[in-house]
């Protein structure tokens, strides 16, 4: 019975919020457990924050960088009926007209990332079902970011996470090779897992709470992997 599951997050653009703060809106470097866990969520139908804490309490995810991509920022502005904490729309204090929020959203352009789920038995299959008949569409990040390619890549049995993210190929564009070059059999991408605090970058994306957008502490570590290349 299969312990991990395989997903491919490819698209035109990627956001991974993680330290957003009101008109800036930020991106991890790669995908964030929290964004993880909403896309799971979306494909089985979660909603309740009790469900997602369930979900993210029974699963552990590594994630490896195989095209990082290009960070852009986006000059994002919204007019004419934003509403306040009161419930009422925002009006400039002097003209009184429906007031303009601004801000600056940040996406990752052109990046691909093979993502890593091992949980217990019965919910690897479950998730993988999911993701292949999602309940809600899925996105990567944001609604505004689709994936080009099938999120779901496979499912397997390995020992640990760090495992799985070495056993799948690297997939490249085959490019016209010199006589004297030959195809590279691997290639180091780096990676990062879920670790203990020593050593451990913090990082605040384990949903606590969706309704009141509150996160606990989760610890993280690079590591570097010898992957092989398959040419395509």
């Amino acid at each position: 019975m299969p312990n991990t599951l395989f997903l491919r997050l490819e698209g035109p653009m990627q956001s991974w919020g993680e330290r957003a703060r009101w008109g800036v809106r930020d991106t991890a470097p790669e995908p964030t457990k929290s964004g993880i866990v909403g896309l799971l969520a979306c494909a089985l139908g979660l909603s309740e924050d009790d469900d997602l804490r369930g979900l993210t309490g029974h699963i552990d995810i590594g994630v490896r960088c195989d095209r990082p991509g290009r960070r852009l920022v986006d000059y994002h502005t919204v007019s004419g009926g934003v509403m306040s904490a009161e419930g009422k729309v925002k009006r400039n204090a002097t003209t009184h007209e429906p007031e303009t929020v601004v801000s600056w959203r940040s996406y990752l352009h052109d990046a691909s990332f093979l993502v890593v789920v091992q949980a217990g038995e019965g919910l690897i299959e479950r998730l993988a079902e999911a993701v292949q008949a999602p309940h809600w569409p899925i996105f990567l990040g944001r609604e505004s970011c689709p994936p080009t390619l099938p999120v779901f890549a496979g499912t397997g049995d390995f020992a640990s996470v760090e495992a799985a993210l070495g056993a799948i190929p690297l997939r490249q564009m085959r490019r016209a090779l010199t006589p004297m070059e030959p195809s590279i059999p691997s290639q180091r991408v780096r990676a990062v897992i879920t670790c203990l605090s020593d050593g451990g970058v913090r990082r605040r994306d384990e949903i606590d709470s969706r309704s009141h957008r509150t996160y606990l502490p989760r610890y993280t570590r690079d590591i570097y992997l010898s992957v092989p290349v398959e040419y395509i």
